[in-house]
């Protein structure tokens, strides 16, 4: 049966502006196809997001009685239906089957991140930075890949890729440094545990009171690797089209900015939720404008590499 794209663009619309305000003002960079598109790509990301975590855009949980692996298995059905050009009778999973359709997206970028929903079905915890990189990698460096390829970047351009994935991964080091005393409160962590013991916090006190003056060192150190992979990615931006360009910086200087935030809190980063207010968005947009019409700031592909983090799962 055929699909009605428009009505699919406008539950991926609304998507996006309830699940990452951040998200939602970057993307109207874009231009109209690229825009669509990169809402489509977040839909299914957002709604798998969901499935797995029994939330509705990121909001409390309401528990529905299926056990993780279940989940994951949803996610997996529907994700393989849509694959395969299939109706699923879920928005967020047809968009899927669009986005295929029209850009190089490829299964095996798919694959890479359903890997990062399973290894939170599975509770799975880093015990290394490199395990820490791996997760980082499949929920959010490999969407990085998907949607460079939304964009247009080729699967054979490899350096693109790369530095797309780089963005991601920095996206979701500013994610874990935010969010230690929201996963702590799930039942998570994602600091290295051989980072947490060397800080003598024992295992499952990352958030009490007198650990914070410890806790700050470690928030500093994924900091730096955020900047890092944020630096690498904002080399990447530079082969994209002109409007492309200008939402990927503007998208990394407001992530970049969450992580900042948080390490210039110190002790007080998680007294309340850090975000980036409006006016301070604004100002990223148009300091991502200049930064669009000038070249990069050279910076070297931070180890390891995409493909090493890929491998580790295998």
């Amino acid at each position: 049966m055929p699909f009605d794209r428009p009505a699919l663009v406008a539950a991926a619309h609304e998507s996006i502006r309830r699940g990452s305000k951040s998200f939602a003002a970057a993307s109207r960079l874009f231009d109209r196809t690229t825009r669509e598109r990169v809402w489509l790509l977040y839909a299914w990301c957002r709604a798998c997001d969901d499935i797995a975590d029994e939330q509705d855009h990121g909001g409390a949980s309401s528990p529905g009685g299926l056990d993780p692996e279940s989940r994951l298995a949803t996610i997996r059905t529907l994700t393989e239906l849509a694959m395969a050009g299939e109706a699923t009778g879920t928005p967020a999973f047809d968009a899927l089957g669009v986005v295929m359709r029209e850009t190089p997206v490829t299964p095996a970028m798919v694959d890479d991140v359903l890997a990062g929903f399973a290894l939170d079905a599975a509770d799975w915890r880093p015990r290394t930075e490199a395990d820490m990189l791996r997760y980082c990698y499949h929920v959010a460096g490999a969407v990085g890949v998907m949607m460079a390829a939304v964009m247009g970047v080729p699967a054979e351009d490899e350096d693109t890729l790369d530095r797309a994935c780089d963005l991601g991964l920095a996206f979701q080091l500013a994610n874990i440094v935010r969010d230690v005393w929201e996963d702590d409160a799930n039942g998570r962590c994602y600091l290295p545990q051989e980072w947490l013991a060397e800080a003598d916090i024992p295992p499952g006190e990352v958030t009490k009171p007198h650990y914070r003056h410890a806790l700050v060192p470690l928030v500093a150190r994924a900091c730096a690797l955020a900047r890092d992979y944020e630096a690498s990615a904002r080399v990447g931006a530079a082969q994209l089209a002109f409007r492309q360009r200008w939402a990927v910086l503007s998208a990394a200087g407001i992530y970049g900015g969450i992580a900042r935030e948080v390490e210039r809190l110190g002790i007080h980063a998680w007294d309340h939720r850090v975000s980036v207010s409006r006016p301070d968005k604004l100002r990223l947009v148009a300091q991502a404008l200049g930064e669009a019409r000038r070249s990069p700031i050279p910076a070297p592909k931070p180890a390891p590499s995409r493909r090493e983090l890929a491998a580790m799962a295998h």
